[in-house]
């Protein structure tokens, strides 16, 4: 028969850790969420993802950071749209016309006006926006696990402000990242947000899609230390002509000290016509890619864009997964 001292012992201490787990509940939930957070840094190579790969889903702050957490995503490139959103970026409530495919969008004189109304609006919220939400967003992300390491606004373009600019790049050291992101453009701009980015210190990574070529990013490097590449692998396959395996993997490690991230996706070549398609199935070089950033020990975060169709019965988070234990295969980690 049992010591019943010990039985009362027994029943006393579980009640008391009963009671302090109802108590703290939140605190050992937070500990347990803690425990589960992803990791998509396989033997030194971060595997990332652009936000952009979800955007057939809601887009929430929330949502994308579960989305993160359901595909084993530990750090992104973040879009801008609803990251401004949730920071309090007026709305657009201009109503247009329906496309029709074929044909120009038509804008009438009254909906121009409007719309350069509205831009000065928003140019007016971004040069005095606090960064309180940002910050709010980074904590969020890096309490789960998830690390921001660059961010990709609508506010670095031609017509944009100088305030806007810098705006955006006060956002993403908000958010904890390292670099912007923007379409790669003419001279004249990216010298001047070379000249910005030394200001603040703080990296422009220049996206190229089928114009990108080995010297495509040679003018704008030249111009500001703060200027560099988010060189998109897939296109660069894709664009054909001199861009071969051979050219891409020389490049990145040419220019792997001016590589800020790199856009991983699957393309077939342009005289198979270039299609976007589930990894393993194109021409985009990826365990070579893969296997130079491990064994170069390059800090390169490979962001994983997806592009091609999702197919019927998966959605885009189980595709972004299925990217992630691709490139763990690739890496030798499985």
């Amino acid at each position: 028969m049992a010591n019943p001292t010990n039985r009362r012992d027994f029943l006393y201490k579980t009640s008391v850790a009963s009671l302090t787990l109802f108590i703290s509940g939140k605190s050992v939930l937070a500990n347990a969420f803690v425990l589960n957070k992803p990791n998509s840094k396989i033997l030194g190579v971060q595997i990332g993802a652009i936000t952009y790969s979800w955007r057939s889903l809601p887009s929430s702050p929330e949502q994308i950071l579960q989305y993160c957490l359901d595909s084993n995503i530990s750090a992104i490139e973040l879009m801008g749209d609803s990251i401004e959103a949730y920071a309090g970026k007026p709305v657009n409530n201009i109503v247009r016309a329906p496309r029709v495919a074929g044909q120009p969008r038509t804008i009438s004189d009254e909906q121009k006006k409007q719309e350069t109304a509205y831009q000065q609006q928003v140019a007016d919220w971004r040069a005095n926006v606090s960064m309180d939400a940002f910050i709010k967003i980074r904590k969020m992300f890096h309490k789960a696990g998830v690390s921001i390491y660059a961010f990709k606004p609508d506010a670095l373009n031609a017509q944009n402000t100088d305030a806007e600019i810098e705006y955006a790049f006060n956002a993403a050291k908000a958010l904890g990242a390292t670099s912007v992101t923007i379409e790669l453009p003419n001279a004249a701009h990216s010298k001047r947000l070379g000249e910005l980015a030394a200001k603040h210190k703080m990296y422009i990574g220049y996206h190229a899609h089928t114009q990108a070529t080995d010297t495509a990013w040679d003018i704008a490097l030249s111009q500001s230390p703060y200027n560099s590449m988010n060189l998109d692998c897939g296109h660069y396959i894709a664009a054909g002509g001199n861009n071969t395996k051979e050219s891409l993997l020389a490049l990145i490690e040419a220019k792997h000290d001016r590589i800020t991230s790199m856009h991983i996706k699957d393309r077939l070549s342009k005289t198979k016509g270039g299609a976007n398609v589930v990894w393993g199935l194109g021409d985009t070089p990826l365990k070579e890619i893969f296997t130079l950033l491990k064994e170069k020990k390059y800090a390169i975060p490979a962001t994983i864009e997806l592009e091609y169709d999702v197919p019927a019965g998966s959605d885009a988070i189980q595709e972004t997964k299925k990217c992630v234990d691709y490139a763990k295969k690739l890496l030798g980690a499985v």
